[in-house]
């Protein structure tokens, strides 16, 4: 505590935001002044938790912010002077129990269980968003005047500018940029950062997301991670890269197994597992609407549930480092995901494929979204849910992955998902006015 608060001072920070994620993957703050902020670090700073989705009834609203004093850090788009920063927090009762409802207490639960049997998880992602233009309220719209593709560079790569902000802002919170670049999409951007363990993974997602709009919005743009924003240009996933590592060894590389393909047997039941809950996974890797529609797509966002070594087009691709970097790359989630509840899901149908033994299917070599539906029957390949509402009742059935996050999370995931399909079934679209109302 000594450390922040000499930060503080030293720094001219004038407010410190405590920040905290709800069930649906929102960052949500309390903002203390810095005269506040010893009363905060102790643990007594309380809000209405019966306001925010997924946290306490009326008769149980207040709840404690725990800040993690290892996630402070200063925000570097706001002023240099009587700067803003950050600290993450979980979310206790006033009995002083962890919060069911809190989603990073959830993924931490989950690390610490994994943990007792020897494992830590080692995750990497990889989140592609795009950038458009606001009109002249700030609001956002669906207008660039970037045509750049996959790779493009100024002066093509309009958005480059941007991107290089963003990614010294990422440095200067403690980021190791590994690569950024053009994404396939008009506007569409990805940044790559390093791994870390699970937890601070999904904290650096949630800090990414947060650090892309906030420059973005300094630079008159509008940055989105919704999953397909426009139905002629590429969705924007979320790639996850696993790992385990055990005694200080990563258990996903085995140079001497007789597939000689360099992966151990606790990398196939990895992925067994994974592949066995995936369709219970969906509602929290995909948990939109929209989402579904970047499935559908296909090209690079997988449709079928299948592994590969080399092929992008299933759900899971082994990619080719091997040694320390051996790892799976879990390719259908969004960015609109809740990572905390996501990792704890795949961690927990991973360690179930170790526990059992769950061998994966054959691996695939060719492109499925060129496949027809006779070459996709030789296979035997299931398809992931193609909409929000298969994928709630894919997770109900998943006694597994509802676990993985808890009754409390579950049950409310399930009614608000629910409520998101109805609404979503009985509102009229722009598509079927200009489709129907001329016509009928």
């Amino acid at each position: 505590m000594d450390e922040v608060l000499r930060n503080v001072k030293e720094k001219d920070v004038e407010f410190v935001r405590l920040q905290f994620t709800d069930i649906l993957g929102h960052l949500k703050n309390v903002a203390v002044d810095e005269d506040y902020l010893e009363h905060a670090l102790n643990n007594k700073v309380m809000f209405d938790g019966s306001s925010v989705d997924g946290y306490g009834r009326v008769e149980e609203s207040d709840m404690y912010l725990r800040p993690d004093l290892n996630t402070f850090s200063l925000l570097p788009w706001r002023p240099d002077t009587s700067q803003v920063a950050r600290v993450i927090c979980d979310v206790y009762r006033p009995d002083g129990y962890p919060y069911e409802g809190d989603s990073r207490g959830i993924l931490k639960k989950a690390v610490e269980e994994a943990e007792e049997e020897g494992y830590t998880f080692q995750v990497g992602s990889e989140c592609e968003f795009y950038l458009f233009h606001t009109d002249e309220e700030g609001c956002p719209t669906l207008l660039t005047h970037d045509r750049s593709g996959y790779f493009d560079l100024e002066p093509m790569d309009l958005g480059g500018n941007v991107r290089r902000k963003i990614c010294l802002c990422l440095k200067k919170m403690g980021f190791v940029i590994e690569t950024s670049h053009h994404e396939v999409g008009h506007g569409q951007q990805e940044i790559d950062f390093k791994y870390a363990d699970a937890l601070t993974a999904a904290d650096n997602i949630i800090t990414f997301k947060l650090a892309v709009k906030a420059v973005a919005k300094v630079n008159h743009l509008y940055a989105t991670f919704m999953p397909m924003p426009k139905d002629d240009q590429p969705g924007s996933g979320m790639h996850i890269n696993m790992s385990l590592v055990k005694d200080g060894q990563n258990i996903f590389y085995d140079r001497t197994n007789k597939n000689g393909n360099g992966l151990s047997d606790e990398a196939m039941y990895f992925i067994g597992g994974i592949m066995k809950h995936i369709k219970g996974l969906t509602l929290l890797a995909n948990p939109l609407v929209n989402s579904y529609k970047r499935l559908a797509m296909g090209s690079e966002a997988p449709s079928y549930i299948a592994w590969s070594e080399h092929n992008r087009s299933p759900l899971i691709r082994i990619p080719d480092a091997r040694g320390t970097a051996t790892r799976i790359e879990l390719r259908s989630p969004d960015a609109a995901a809740n990572p905390y509840l996501l990792l704890a899901g795949c961690l927990k149908a991973g360690l179930d494929g170790i526990k059992n033994q769950t061998l994966p299917p054959e691996a695939v070599t060719e492109n499925l979204s060129l496949l027809s539906p006779s070459e996709l029957a030789k296979y035997q390949v299931e398809r992931l849910p193609l909409t929000l509402e298969e994928a709630i009742n894919e997770f109900e059935k998943d006694e597994l992955v509802k676990d993985a996050v808890g009754s409390y999370i579950s049950d409310l995931l399930i009614r608000t998902k629910r409520r998101e399909w109805r609404n979503y079934c009985t509102s009229v679209t722009d598509w079927e006015v200009d489709q129907y109302l001329y016509e009928y």
